[in-house]
């Protein structure tokens, strides 16, 4: 993921820098990008891990398939 070309980093940005900002609005901002990052690193980890391969045995040693 790239998080240069990301909108809503560009616009935290712009309102960090803008001296007409207010600090509330670059609060709430910030609070809603961690809430996104938060739900981004859930679904992350809801993935299931992958099945072992099999390390001994004439099965699944030589050739590894699914059916």
């Amino acid at each position: 993921m790239n998080v240069c070309n990301n909108p809503g980093v560009s616009t935290a940005t712009a309102a960090a820098q803008s001296p007409s900002a207010s600090s509330i609005q670059v609060l709430i901002l910030s609070q809603a990008l961690n809430m996104q990052a938060v739900s981004a690193n859930v679904l992350l980890q809801a993935i299931p891990e992958l099945a072992q391969l099999a390390t001994s045995g004439s099965i699944g040693t030589m050739l590894n398939t699914y059916a």
